[in-house]
């Protein structure tokens, strides 16, 4: 039966509709981003095999595998999955390993697909919906939530918001960098622009989420330093993400005796005193197993696994909280060094594929590498599906509009 020519344009067309419309998605149901982006990553696997076959989508994989960042993430997902094989509950592990392979993998065929190329349009449309959700955000906030009280819809606290608020924040790049990247700039690309940046800015400061505002520091701060110094601006992040990964098992130690109570104090809302008890506890367990770990997935019942019995009595507690609240830590502790050197590597590889970027296109690129391992470190679990996937789509978006000459 013949295809009709204008079947892939109109799959590729429902991938992009699907990946504009993530922002509002999760500002309707905050875990909703990987169902998004799966979906969309069908749509382009779809689109790029209606138009070319499957041997040159599969060929665009390979390239993109064969990378040190495709092979580095890849390491790292194999070792992981090998990882369970000594955790103390298999299924929560692997059910935690999909929650992180399926975003990633989605993000991935929708860069290999060769058919997601977002231009002016698309980073219009992205924006247009990243100001939409976090305008609806803020005037929910506004009113109590009353229209969600008023219709009994899902959870009724202003916490709820913590997820879409950081997609917003990690989305925030891609459709700046989008509008920014076009010679002919018009009234409108610089009108959205500002929109985007208030309105983002906004819900990142109003929303309950402390690393939302912290996010939104760095992302700013780095933007800014990396268009006027940026190859210093590259080199600084580079050793603060080396430095980080390196010093993750002993960051409780290096909190609890570099933050004196008196700044505890004044970031009591942010439970710094709080994240610096659980990074110690969790610091030990990471002693316990330093090579290989405690297994994927184990942090959500660390406490329960055998490497509690080596964590000492006063700090084995903390292990129930259900993540470490750092990336960094999370990795050093489920998959060991192993895991962490694989991370690290394919941190490293994205950083040195920036080198030879010019400034205004270094700057958007560094900007979320920055947010993104800043809130990562200080934060939420490191596996979310949510959180993979908007980190997903915006590295796609980016990378996907990197000149064909810079893709090596």
């Amino acid at each position: 039966m013949p295809v009709s020519p204008l079947l892939p344009l109109r799959l590729a067309r429902a991938g992009y509709v699907l990946l504009a419309a993530l922002p509002l998605a999760m500002w309707i149901a905050n875990r909703s981003s990987p169902l998004v982006l799966g979906l969309a990553a069908l749509c382009f696997i779809a689109s790029a095999v209606a138009e070319e076959g499957w041997p040159a989508f599969l060929r665009r994989i390979l390239v993109l595998l064969r990378s040190p960042v495709g092979m580095s993430l890849c390491a790292f997902l194999v070792w992981s999955l090998a990882t369970i094989a000594w955790s103390h509950r298999p299924a929560q592990s692997f059910a935690a390993w999909g929650e992180l392979a399926l975003p990633l993998a989605s993000g991935f065929v929708i860069a290999a697909s060769g058919r997601f190329r977002p231009g002016r349009t698309e980073s219009r449309a992205l924006a247009v919906a990243l100001i939409a959700a976090a305008a609806f955000m803020l005037a929910e906030l506004a009113s109590d939530l009353s229209v969600r009280i008023a219709l009994g819809i899902g959870r009724q606290m202003t916490y709820i918001f913590n997820r879409p608020a950081l997609t917003c924040l990690m989305l925030l790049p891609a459709a700046a960098a989008g509008l920014l990247a076009v010679r002919d700039r018009s009234p409108l690309d610089w009108l959205l622009f500002g929109a985007l940046i208030f309105v983002v800015g906004a819900i990142s400061l109003d929303s309950e989420s402390g690393a939302a505002a912290f996010g939104l520091l760095i992302l700013l701060t780095s933007w800014l330093a990396a268009r006027l110094l940026p190859r210093l601006m590259l080199a600084l992040v580079t050793l603060g993400f080396v430095a980080t990964i390196v010093l993750a098992p002993v960051m409780g130690r290096l909190g609890d005796e570099a933050m004196p109570p008196s700044l505890h104090q004044r970031l009591a809302n942010s439970h710094s005193r709080d994240r610096v008890d659980i990074w110690l506890s969790f610091g030990e367990a990471i002693m316990a197993r330093p090579l290989l770990g405690s297994g994927f997935g184990t942090s959500p019942t660390l406490d329960r696994h055998p490497v509690a019995l080596e964590v000492s009595p006063p700090r084995r507690q903390l292990l129930a909280v259900g993540h470490p609240h750092s990336a960094p830590v999370q990795a050093w502790v489920e998959t060991g060094a192993v895991g962490a050197a694989l991370l690290a590597f394919a941190g490293l590889a994205f950083l040195w594929r920036l080198r030879r970027l010019p400034a205004s296109a270094l700057a958007p690129r560094l900007a979320l590498a920055a947010a993104a391992f800043g809130v990562a470190t200080v934060a939420h679990g490191a596996w979310q599906g949510w959180w993979i996937a908007a980190l997903a789509l915006a590295a796609a978006w980016l990378y996907r509009a990197v000149p064909e000459d810079d893709e090596a």
